[in-house]
């Protein structure tokens, strides 16, 4: 029972002016990270208040809210207020992306550097990172990126001890114990295994969902990356990224 307690117990600090940081503590890493999730739709659906807006990292959310409606201490108890225990039907689990990938070359410049480290043959680490459905935990910069649980690696896997300048959209990384699909180019220290050629960021608010909703992600979601070759990844190029529908 006292981890069941302290799983789930907030602690609340200013972050700026317009912003909380609600941090919830406990030694078990997924019933924290569910906590965190829970507390983000919670505060996301505006019961509280229309002008709040919550971000969900791994063990925190960031609150912010206009100080022109409402101040940090009433969010703050509202925040208190919040009922810790998890109902049936609120669990955070959503769906399923295939995400097919080319590995290596210039695709994957880093995958045998990464099958140096983790001790396999690269056919092997291909096999890792392929074999099971990897959980989105947060979204985090540039351009929600998906930040999700990495493959089952021996040894966690260090990054570049100089960042690249540009990645390109798409690239498939690892570093830590995590994997990231990046929709955009930009800098990283990741060390980029492969390459998506679908098509991620949504510019277009006529997708057939929310009109803010910029990837066609969100934590919770899992994915499954797929090996392809280079043939399959010309044809795939542009495919827009979405759900598995299962028949």
């Amino acid at each position: 029972m006292r981890s069941e307690q302290t799983a789930t117990a907030v602690a609340i600090s200013p972050c700026g002016d317009s912003a909380l940081r609600v941090t919830v503590d406990g030694t078990d890493t997924d019933r924290v990270w569910t906590a965190v999730h829970r507390l983000a739709g919670w505060l996301n659906h505006g019961l509280i208040h229309p002008t709040v807006t919550a971000v969900p990292t791994y063990d925190a959310v960031l609150v912010e809210f206009d100080p022109y409606c409402t101040t940090g201490e009433a969010i703050a108890s509202h925040i208190r207020s919040w009922d810790t225990t998890a109902r049936q039907g609120e669990e955070t689990g959503g769906g399923v992306i295939d995400v097919p990938v080319l590995f290596g070359g210039a695709a994957g410049p880093d995958l045998e550097w990464v099958a140096d480290v983790v001790g396999k043959p690269v056919p092997k680490v291909i096999d890792l990172v392929c074999a099971k459905e990897h959980l989105i935990r947060c979204l985090g910069g540039p351009a929600a990126s998906a930040m999700m649980d990495g493959p089952d690696f021996d040894v966690p896997i260090p990054r570049l001890a100089t960042p690249r300048l540009r990645v390109p959209p798409g690239a498939v990384s690892v570093a830590g114990r995590q994997a990231v699909i990046g929709p955009v180019a930009a800098p990283s220290g990741w060390r980029q295994i492969g390459r998506t050629p679908l098509d991620i960021l949504r510019t277009d608010a006529d997708t057939g969902t929310n009109a803010d909703t910029v990837v066609p992600y969100r934590p919770g979601d899992r994915v499954r990356f797929l090996p392809i070759d280079e043939a399959t990844y010309t044809d795939l190029l542009g495919t827009p990224m979405g759900y598995r529908h299962d028949d």
